[in-house]
């Protein structure tokens, strides 16, 4: 492993310290890509908005391009493991980039829907390679804190991203799909140049995904989170269209109270997280995503910013709870040369809510924003009992130290 920052002072070395160097290399690339991450969000209000779509059409498109991003985690995840984490996460940056701008310049419904099929394909293959280099370069100890950090760097950027986004989104679309691609290519450049290849040397890569399918230990693990991702999907797929359409907020004003959901996590979490980490892992990710559903069954009853923006607090604070301990499982449970596929798998969760959340949220949303969020928030409560029933395997198996430590290649 590289050479720790050992020289960090104070109490900024107990939150940020002895991580390796490459670590914060991966980590500013991702808070600068999502510092330019603006073309998600407002999806939805996107397609409805500047392209005529109706909502029930907008759902099917995005459900394509998570159709996409089923095969990309799985692609993804057999890349990571065979060819490389870095080249596999700089590739996909690349082609997310030149897709993005295709998506802003298409006009015809089919080239819409072909971009949006393509986009969902590149966009998440850096899932897996980015988990599996966190568990490639940081000491099991260190992992949960280590991936904390990729949540608090995300949600800076979301913070920021999310208001410029609401702004720009009512200025012209089209400046959201370049200042995305730029982000990417950035995203790529910091990664190759300052990441090393940390895919293990001297075991076997090839295969498919059999070892990790028969493991169901992992495989409970990644149906329980499809609850999560589920949930949280809602927030890029039917929140923008409900609250604009349906409520009647302002892109401007959705998007500033949007980024509430950053800051608080930016404020917050820091201050937390060493507390937090004292908890079961599976325990404390239960009781996150209890409060999550509670959180997003709330929005049931919002009628103004000022009601969405509690609603945002509450399932939030679920957030904060949860941070981290997801990718710490999943590393947990892998074999280091597998790390690729396992994390394939666990971001095949978040696909499959891609898909799932817009077929399902738009016709629960046709049906009244009460069939959406009270169904949002049972499946909350349904995967926090999951949790619970897997912590004690998922206890058992994180003990016996079945992740060994990765060698890194020399190719």
């Amino acid at each position: 492993m590289s050479k720790p920052l050992d020289d960090t002072p104070g109490l900024l070395r107990s939150a940020v310290g002895g991580l390796p160097r490459p670590f914060w290399a991966l980590w500013s690339g991702t808070l600068v890509n999502r510092l330019g991450t603006m073309v998600m969000p407002f999806t939805g209000v996107y397609l409805t908005q500047a392209r005529g779509m109706s909502v029930a059409a907008a759902g099917l498109v995005m459900a394509v391009f998570g159709a996409g991003s089923l095969l990309s985690q799985l692609l993804a995840g057999v890349l990571a493991d065979r060819i490389g984490r870095r080249v596999t996460l700089a590739g996909s940056m690349v082609a997310t980039a030149a897709t993005m701008l295709a998506l802003g310049y298409s006009t015809s419904l089919f080239a819409v829907t072909a971009a949006m099929f393509v986009l969902g394909l590149v966009i998440d293959a850096y899932r897996p390679a980015s988990n599996a280099l966190v568990a490639d370069l940081v000491s099991p100890a260190e992992r949960p804190r280590a991936y904390g950090l990729l949540f608090w760097a995300i949600n800076l950027g979301y913070a920021v991203g999310m208001t410029a986004g609401g702004w720009l989104a009512g200025v012209g679309f089209l400046w959201l799909f370049w200042i995305d691609a730029v982000s990417c290519v950035a995203f790529a450049v910091l990664v190759w140049r300052a990441v090393p290849e940390t895919r293990p040397a001297g075991r076997e890569a090839r295969g498919g995904f059999g070892p990790v399918l028969r493991d169901r230990v992992m495989m409970g693990f990644t149906l329980t989170v499809l609850g999560n991702t589920f949930m949280y999907a809602q927030t890029v797929t039917m929140l923008p269209v409900a609250m604009t359409k349906v409520v009647g907020l302002p892109t401007g004003q959705f998007g500033l109270v949007m980024a509430l959901n950053g800051v608080l996590i930016v404020l917050v979490q820091p201050l937390v997280s060493s507390r937090l980490g004292r908890f079961d892992a599976s325990r404390a990710l239960a009781l996150g995503l209890a409060v999550m559903g509670a959180g997003f069954a709330l929005t049931a009853f919002v009628t103004s910013a000022a009601g969405l923006a509690a609603t945002i607090v509450v399932w939030t604070a679920g957030e904060i709870v949860t941070a981290g301990l997801a990718g710490t499982i999943v590393a947990s449970l892998a074999p280091a040369h597998l790390r690729g596929r396992y994390s394939g798998v666990y971001g095949f969760a978040w696909s499959a809510a891609s898909v799932l959340a817009p077929l399902t949220g738009g016709a629960l949303l046709a049906a009244g924003p009460e069939a959406l969020w009270f169904t949002v928030g049972g499946v909350g409560v349904a995967s926090a009992a999951g949790m619970l029933a897997l912590g004690p395997a998922i206890r058992r198996r994180a003990a016996t130290g079945l992740a060994e430590p990765a060698t890194l290649s020399t190719a």
